[in-house]
């Protein structure tokens, strides 16, 4: 069996769903003790813990941490080095990138009450973010440009992507994306030890304000322990796809949709629900006629009879309820009229609409971010975007009278809270007629 097939009338359903979903994300006590050690080498050795790590995980031959940097002027090398049209499908990636995530930019707002009283709201750009893309079984300058033009369209004035590069071998179409994206300087580390450089700073890297970025599982546990040090975007799970079909889109096409997720790494998931089980005999089908022409055929067939699934539901309203209940990372409406049910979608990272539009669209050049929530955190997260890297500040003004107004209130919640100091200080400003 390919992929497993399950039917949500089954007594067993539940406990076969939930065993489906349950990602083991290595959360053990081997990896964190692994990642503690190398944050605490890091953070109280600098780059000799740096390049000591890097050299070993990466095998690599480094003696000084400058040698690690690649600066601004070496990204637009290779930008020069690469294809023609892996230029240009980079810059028109990112202009429709950037297109789309001017529409988020918030601005500062103020409101002036009739007593004088002014209150708002002052959006800033962090000082500093640092991205991480992976360097090891795939190389993403995709995850490039969706971390980074976010950054620079919020106004984040140094940006510093980490990115490993194993036995020294640079991947120029990543130095590019780099490039493109308006990223400050490249730092080829990777792992735990990229992310604790980062967070804590060593004599050659900067300390960031924000970590953002998919990584393995070292990557992950090391953001989760350096959070409250810096900001995360979120401790992301292996890549997802849900596919709810009406039976009427080729079969190859969704076989393929499910593969583009698939291929990403052995603990991917993949999963179809429909209404029509011949429908997913078809697609079975072709999951059987196309999965061996894959490249990463093997990684995509492991990922596939682990964690895939074809699902058959009784009604559109069980498949919308399911793909709810799973919340998934990536969701395709492959039906005739998406319109009509995505009202009925609460959890998603992504909602892809229609016949044609598929996930891969997404993760290259449609504009909307690919940096999603996973694992079932769609629940209660939201896409990466220019939101991410500001920080708002309150703004508050009071006039003489408003400060007196005011504080008739503040003076009598704090009295009841026993906070006297801060009764005090706001009685000090009631104007004396209004006390009499």
């Amino acid at each position: 069996m390919l992929i497993k097939r399950l039917n949500s009338n089954d007594d067993e359903f539940d406990a076969q769903l939930r065993s489906l979903l349950r990602w083991e994300d290595s959360m053990n006590d081997e990896v964190n003790n692994v990642v503690a050690t190398i944050l605490t080498d890091v953070r109280e050795q600098g780059d000799a813990a740096l390049l000591q790590y890097t050299n070993r995980f990466d095998h690599r031959d480094v003696e000084f941490a400058k040698d690690l940097i690649i600066e601004a002027p070496q990204l637009r090398d290779a930008l020069s080095r690469i294809s023609s049209e892996q230029a240009h499908a980079l810059r028109a990636a990112a202009e429709r990138i950037e297109a789309y995530h001017l529409h988020q930019k918030q601005d500062s707002w103020q409101y002036q009450e009739e007593n004088g009283n002014i209150l708002g709201q002052k959006v800033t750009p962090l000082d500093r973010v640092g991205l991480y893309a992976p360097g090891g079984k795939a190389a993403y300058p995709s995850s490039v440009l969706m971390a980074a033009i976010p950054a620079k369209v919020a106004g984040v004035p140094e940006v510093v992507l980490v990115s490993p590069i194993p036995n020294g071998i640079v991947n120029d179409i990543v130095l590019a994306a780099a490039a493109v994206a308006g990223v400050s300087r490249v730092v080829t580390v990777g792992g735990a030890q990229a992310i604790a450089a980062l967070a804590y700073g060593t004599e050659t890297i900067p300390k960031v304000d924000k970590i953002v970025g998919p990584g393995n599982i070292y990557v992950a546990t090391a953001k989760r322990q350096v959070f409250g040090s810096v900001d995360i975007d979120m401790i992301a799970g292996p890549s997802e796809i849900l596919i709810i079909g009406d039976g009427k889109t080729d079969p190859d096409w969704v076989a393929m949709d499910l593969f583009s997720q698939a291929e990403h790494d052995e603990d991917a998931q993949a999963i179809l629900i429909s209404t029509d089980l011949e429908y997913l005999n078809k697609v079975y089908s072709s999951i059987e006629k196309l999965l061996p022409s894959l490249e990463r055929v093997e990684i995509a067939t492991v990922s596939l009879r682990n964690r895939g699934a074809l699902i058959h539901v009784e009604s559109m309203e069980a498949a919308v309820e399911l793909a709810n209940y799973i919340a998934p990372e990536h969701l395709e409406l492959s039906v005739e009229d998406p319109e009509s049910i995505v009202g009925s979608i609460r959890h998603a990272g992504a909602i892809f609409m229609g016949r044609h539009t598929s996930e891969s669209l997404g993760d290259y050049c449609a504009g909307p971010n690919h940096v999603l929530p996973t694992s079932g955190t769609a629940r209660f997260s939201s896409p990466l975007g220019v939101y991410d890297y500001v920080k708002r500040s309150s703004i508050i003004y009071c006039s003489a009278k408003g400060a007196s107004e005011l504080g008739e209130i503040a003076s009598t919640l704090a009295r009841g809270e026993s906070l006297e100091a801060h009764a005090r200080s706001a009685e000090y400003r009631i104007l004396q007629n209004e006390k009499s």
